[in-house]
């Protein structure tokens, strides 16, 4: 244990020492890279809700925007993790930085509401930068796969980052630096080239090339054992029936084809069904609760100005979402120190964060609002919590064949429940 600082065994030295034992066998360039695909991937949906009054304007609920940036995300992230394998990575990232790029690009371009611009052309571009950002979600996160603890951690902590810079950068923009919502968008759709760089310069490429070294391998594998099976094709063949042989081959290859993709999809599932209770559970529980409290809660929680320090009520609410997020921003950067190996007890205090401020919006029991924000915070560490060392969970136990699908399939969960919590709100 290190000495509490200010003891008189505490020195700078020692906390340094202590830190580089941690992050030794860090490559610097792995985490910069992932922190920036975790703050990138997630920023442009932050700015999107952090605009949402903006795009559609007071007469439609801004729940549309909620919905559009939120379930196309979710399917993107139920569907892909059955094919996305097939695609190679820096083909994704190209592909995801246009999605995200041109779906910006749409909402700025297109004429606001008042002026009579459709609303419907602003949503198509919500739905391609959300699509962007739940393939990105599940490529980034099985892609730490082959780059270690550390990149797992990187990205965590620039997802955590996301919600305070993404929020803050807007209300910055548009209220310090008086820029229009139109204007502060246009600038974020170039934000897609920071994932580019981060891919194609920062990140070192000898892990990755590994990979498909070793799918060509199983693939190779695979076709012997293939041509093994059906030596009948070149007894017909030595006797001349080279017509019959080759329409016969052709039948048996597609078969093969279909049988293949049949299995694989049956075995993810049992994959998925198998994830269920020990890491997609928890981490539902602690979403549904920390949802509930942010949207249907934390609006009622108002004190009287006078015991406050606010001077307006408004002001309840960004002040919990902004402590919220440092919460999430802080526990999100915490594995390299603290790990939490039994994901069900934070998820179970979560829930008892839960019923304790319904009971404070029901029975007003708590006497000072300072008291909130340290649960809220709390509730930020766990709700970060959970989801960081999930998937550390999940990169320490499920075999490595399967660990890059099922760091995938799980976040398809967390979005899920976002699409639903939001969608009520």
């Amino acid at each position: 244990m290190l000495p509490l600082p200010g003891s008189p065994a505490a020195s700078w030295a020692m906390y340094k020492a202590r830190i580089a034992a941690v992050f030794k066998g860090a490559d610097p360039r792995v985490c910069v890279a992932f922190w920036l695909f975790g703050l990138i991937n997630n920023v442009l949906y932050v700015i999107i809700l952090s605009a949402a009054l903006d795009l559609v304007g007071p007469s439609i609920p801004k729940g549309v925007v909620l919905l559009c940036d939120v379930i196309p995300s979710f399917l993107m992230k139920l569907c892909a993790p059955y094919f996305i394998h097939t695609i190679p990575y820096p083909v994704r990232i190209i592909l995801m930085s246009i999605l995200s790029a041109l779906g910006m690009l749409l909402i700025a371009l297109t004429p606001t509401y008042t002026d009579g611009g459709l609303i419907t052309t602003k949503m198509t571009g919500v739905v391609l930068a959300s699509l962007s950002s739940g393939a990105g979600e599940l490529s980034f996160l099985g892609l730490t796969h082959y780059y270690g603890p550390f990149s797992l951690a990187a990205w965590g902590s620039g997802t955590g980052g996301a919600g305070l810079i993404g929020a803050g950068a807007y209300s910055l923009a548009t209220t310090a630096l008086g820029l229009s919502s139109k204007n502060t968008i246009f600038a974020s759709a170039f934000l897609p080239i920071v994932m580019l760089a981060s891919f194609f310069v920062i990140l070192p490429w000898a892990p990755l090339a590994r990979r498909p070294a070793r799918e060509q391998a199983r693939s190779s594998s695979t076709d012997e054992d293939e041509g093994s099976l059906h030596p009948d094709t070149e007894a017909a063949e030595e006797e001349g029936l080279l017509q019959q042989s080759g329409a016969s081959s052709d039948s048996q290859s597609v078969n093969r084809t279909t049988q293949s993709w049949s299995a694989t999809f049956l075995q993810n599932l049992r994959r998925s069904r198998s994830l269920f209770f020990p890491y997609m559970l928890p981490l539902l529980l602690v979403y549904i609760a920390e949802y509930t409290i942010n949207q249907g809660v934390s609006p009622t929680l108002l004190f009287p100005l006078a015991i406050s320090p606010f001077h307006h009520y408004r002001a309840f609410y960004p002040t919990y979402n902004a402590i919220y997020q440092s919460g999430v921003f802080i526990s999100r950067s915490s594995t390299p120190f603290i790990r939490i190996h039994n994901l069900y007890l934070p998820s179970l205090l979560q829930c008892i964060n839960l019923g304790l401020l319904i009971l404070q919006a029901l029975f007003d029991f708590i006497p000072t609002v300072w008291i909130v924000f340290a649960i809220i915070f709390w509730e930020g560490l766990l709700g970060g919590a959970v989801y960081v060392n999930t998937f550390a969970e999940i990169s320490d136990h499920v075999a490595k064949e399967e660990r890059e699908f099922s760091l995938g399939a799980v976040t398809a969960r967390e979005r899920l429940v976002q699409a639903n919590m939001k969608g009520l709100s």
